[in-house]
């Protein structure tokens, strides 16, 4: 009889895990049973980011194990501040905007993990129960349990104290360890995941739970998706890397990851694609240029599981246009009609994000109209690039057709 792989197993040979707690415990209960888990995710948008992407991607594995996800917007807790790798507190918002945003992500989740079936996931807003909390009862039932000093030794309050922490944030943590143990009592959840910079907010709800129920809850933390400078990934010259196809095109989706750096993509493949280990490990073996074959694998993947099969295959189809020279097959672009003077029409369309980061790679060489190396800041599109369009290269990796309207 084949032995069933322990999702715990699963997520450490990807590389998934970063901290865990009552270690044993967790894994003799993964490997058991049916474990609804949680992830909590901040409506603060209408789409989720590449940041969100590794935390979705384990929450399918995990799915697929067997294990009930929860997502748990959090619709009460943006009305206050996460303090956790956080200099300002975050914008208030209504109702209206929060159950849009929650609208817009429950599509995007979709691609990664079901709401129908067996183990469905659900999605629940815990404005729900945090709104009509009595603030006494509060204090009596949760609040009794937290010691202040305990707290402010907590890495995500010591990084706010610097500049101020008031007392609204510092109510985060008994909120958030709250909905664990409103989730527990009545969902039957008993783990909680998400990034590392959210393990001392969880270990106080698994503690909570603990005190409160006399029961065993658990916290299990992902690496944080950065560089292998540190640096975290999803952030371009045009902003975040989006998933909603109208904020991020799947093309420049597709060339973000086709674009990483040569000792990211090993790591990239195995947190954020469904491949087969021993098939990245085959094709991120090469240290040379072959290691391009395994970059165009990673953004077809990648692109594939957020914008579908056929946009992957378009967007690969363009990128290679893009450097063979092949007009017909290249992302296009449309510049509004009186934009003519170089600066203004890389600012225009957004291939530069200010003026003067145009001017600074013009003089430095950057810059091909059609096959013509454009030098001077003053240089303006003749009549015929205008009336007929034109290839506007920037660098080695952008290459656009513009047309103008």
């Amino acid at each position: 009889m084949e032995t069933k792989t322990n999702i715990m197993d699963t997520l450490r040979a990807r590389g998934f895990i970063k901290q865990t707690v009552y270690e044993d415990d967790l894994y003799e209960l993964l490997g058991k049973e049916s474990v609804p888990f949680y992830i909590g995710f901040d409506p603060t948008a209408d789409s989720l980011h590449v940041g969100h992407f590794l935390a979705l991607m384990a929450m399918s594995h995990m799915q697929k194990a067997g294990h009930k996800p929860i997502v748990l917007i959090g619709g009460g807790t943006a009305k206050i501040g996460d303090p956790s790798g956080r200099t300002d507190m975050r914008q208030m918002m209504t109702d209206e905007v929060i159950k849009h945003n929650c609208e817009c992500f429950k599509v995007q989740m979709s691609k990664f993990f079901s709401f129908e079936g067996d183990n469905a996931a659900v999605m629940l807003n815990n404005a729900d129960w945090l709104d009509g909390l009595n603030y006494i009862g509060f204090l009596r039932e949760i609040g009794a349990n937290f010691s202040v000093n305990k707290m402010l030794t907590a890495e995500c309050f010591k990084t706010r104290m610097e500049k101020g922490l008031s007392f609204l944030e510092f109510n985060y943590m008994l909120m958030q360890a709250y909905d664990f143990l409103h989730l527990f009592r009545n969902y039957g959840c008993v783990l909680e995941c998400g990034g590392d910079d959210q393990w001392s907010n969880m270990l106080a709800g698994a503690d909570l739970i603990r005190r409160k129920e006399g029961k065993p809850a658990f916290a299990m933390t992902f690496q944080l998706l950065t560089t292998s400078e540190g640096k975290k990934m999803g952030k371009t010259q045009k902003g975040a890397v989006w998933l909603d196809a109208s904020k991020t095109s799947p093309y420049d989706f597709y060339q973000y990851w086709r674009n990483v750096d040569d000792g990211d993509v090993e790591k990239c493949m195995k947190l954020l694609t469904f491949m087969p280990l021993g098939e990245i490990e085959e094709l991120c073996s090469h240290k040379d240029e072959r290691i391009n074959a395994a970059k165009a694998r990673l953004a077809y993947e990648v692109t594939a599981i957020v914008h579908g099969e056929q946009e992957a295959s378009k967007a690969q189809a363009q990128a290679q246009a893009a450097f063979s020279g092949d007009d017909a097959n290249m992302p296009s672009m449309t510049l509004p009609q009186g934009v003519t003077n170089i600066v203004d029409v890389l600012a225009t369309l957004g291939l530069c994000k200010s003026k003067s980061e145009a001017r600074q790679l013009i003089s430095g060489g950057g810059i091909k109209v059609n096959e013509d190396k454009i030098s001077d800041i003053a240089y303006c599109l003749t009549s015929e690039q205008l009336a007929d369009g034109f290839v506007l290269h920037k660098g080695k990796k952008v290459h656009v057709k513009v047309s103008v309207q």
